[in-house]
């Protein structure tokens, strides 16, 4: 499979998943640019990449924001050409029972979660589309199929799930395709802030008896990402260990 020399963007890339993406992206040879607000975390991981031999380039934006998410994506596309790889990974959770759920969990969520990437998708589809070839990538999550007290991210990876398939249906005869990637529970700085116990019945209702890794995530990125998967287009792809097989919440 082959992303070399493709031009990347990831959102959410400064940590855990979004960071490992960006990390696979640029091992195997991809021009990979971070976006994510958090500057901080941004530089740091700049520094971790760049201390590993990997350049990458960062941009510090709020993804929600439709003017710096254009503004960024034009600086990208003079400094290193148009954007061949977009993967929407940048996402919060605010989980609370109905009842006690307010309108604020669930707009952010939604915000977040759903809007970022149809901004992001907005901004690079042009260009893609008069090039003739684009990969998107969007990351929903196995939580899409329903999870207790998750009624706003469960709505709001749903609905990735469908506007990821009208994205495929609409830059189909453009060389564009757009896919998901539906993760399980993963080792990142979330989870590690989880009760051990909790953590423990989580990899005990994981079918394949582990924790998912952000490589696990990066390497389907990858294969969506990949030239050659032109015929692939509209899908869901879960890594989630067979968590959706089932669909356990714990």
């Amino acid at each position: 499979m082959s992303v070399d020399g493709l031009i990347a963007i990831v959102t959410g890339g400064a940590q855990g998943i979004g960071l490992a993406i960006g990390r696979h992206l640029a091992q195997n040879g991809a021009k990979t640019i971070l976006l994510d607000q958090n500057e901080a975390v941004l530089d740091l991981a700049m520094q971790q990449l760049g201390e590993a031999g990997l350049q990458v380039d960062t941009h510090n934006v709020n993804v929600t924001d439709a003017r710096q998410i254009e503004a960024a994506v034009a600086t990208i596309s003079a400094k290193h050409g148009t954007v061949d790889v977009l993967v929407n990974n940048a996402g919060i959770s605010r989980d609370q029972r109905l009842i006690k759920m307010t309108e604020e969990d669930w707009d952010s969520v939604i915000t977040v979660n759903l809007k970022s990437q149809f901004l992001c998708c907005r901004a690079v589809f042009p260009t893609m589309t008069k090039r003739g070839f684009g990969r998107i990538v969007n990351i929903s999550s196995r939580a899409w199929l329903g999870g207790f007290g998750q009624a706003n991210y469960s709505a709001s990876k749903g609905g990735v799930i469908s506007l990821t398939r009208t994205l495929a249906l609409e830059g189909a005869k453009y060389g564009i395709t757009a896919n998901v990637i539906a993760p399980g529970i993963i080792d990142t700085p979330l989870f590690a802030t989880l009760a051990k116990d909790v953590q423990e019945r989580l990899r005990k209702s994981t079918p394949v008896g582990r924790i998912g890794t952000g490589e696990d995530v990066a390497n389907a990125v990858r294969f969506f990402a990949d030239r050659d998967s032109s015929f692939i287009t509209g899908q869901t792809l879960y890594a989630c260990g067979g968590r959706s097989l089932s669909s356990p919440n714990v």
